[in-house]
């Protein structure tokens, strides 16, 4: 019996809304709307310091379902290179780690694979870079990722792919049967001109509705709007 999950993805840009005043509650608002199980984030953690989370632990546990999957690098951080993966409180997480890539700047992806109502699922968080070739690079790092885990399971990659067409260095995903959802433009919230945030999915998992989550919080709480998803699996 296949099970549904809605999963979303939202670069957060640390918090920092279009009024460009950092208000950590309005993110958390804006995920309580979406209502999701599985959330992957981006930009969660300052830049500059010891980069602390843009959304305090304490404040995430306290106004939303969701804990953080345990990455664990820093005092005071929820991801790793700004990426973060949430979950609804009573998802079990089997193995988490951060995914090594080749880097032009400080970008990171992180998997977890967990179990839902006892169904495996796998979920990277990424944030890939500005530069077309380190992308395709960063892709092959993912895939290379998922093929070195012998268990196969069910995929679902999210994030920031920073990649305007559906081609480049997404057409690998191709020969990993692998396959993009059809997602609205995200970028830029004023304005949706772009899709730079993607969510991907193994071809065994089946996609029963999909969109941007538009509301008068999501429209002012950063520059790119959340992207959320119906699945399907196992």
């Amino acid at each position: 019996m296949s099970h549904a999950v809605k999963v979303a993805t939202y670069n957060i840009r640390k918090a920092v809304g279009l009024d460009q005043r950092r208000d950590p509650a309005r993110i958390l608002s804006v995920l309580n709307e979406i209502n999701a199980d599985i959330v992957t984030l981006q930009e969660v953690d300052r830049r500059f310091g010891a980069r602390v989370s843009a959304l305090p632990l304490a404040m995430l546990e306290a106004e939303t379902p969701y804990v953080p999957v345990p990455l664990n690098f820093r005092p005071a951080a929820i991801g790793w290179h700004g990426n973060a993966i949430l979950l609804r409180k009573g998802i079990e997480v089997r193995r988490a780690e951060p995914i090594d890539m080749p880097t032009l700047e400080p970008r990171g992806a992180v998997m977890a694979e967990l179990a839902v109502n006892g169904h495996l699922l796998r979920v990277i968080g990424v944030h890939l870079d500005l530069s077309g070739l380190w992308r395709r690079k960063q892709i092959r790092a993912l895939l290379t990722a998922i093929d070195g885990n012998p268990l196969h399971m069910p995929t679902v990659m999210m994030g920031d792919f920073n990649q305007w067409s559906d081609s480049g260095a997404l057409s690998e995903l191709a020969f990993h049967h692998h396959r993009l959802v059809r997602t609205p433009k995200s970028f830029h919230t004023s304005r949706p001109v772009a899709r730079l945030d993607r969510i991907i999915v193994s071809h065994d998992v089946q996609v029963s509705a999909a969109d941007c989550h538009i509301s008068p919080l999501s429209k002012q709480a950063s520059d790119h709007l959340p992207l959320w998803a119906e699945l399907q699996f196992g």
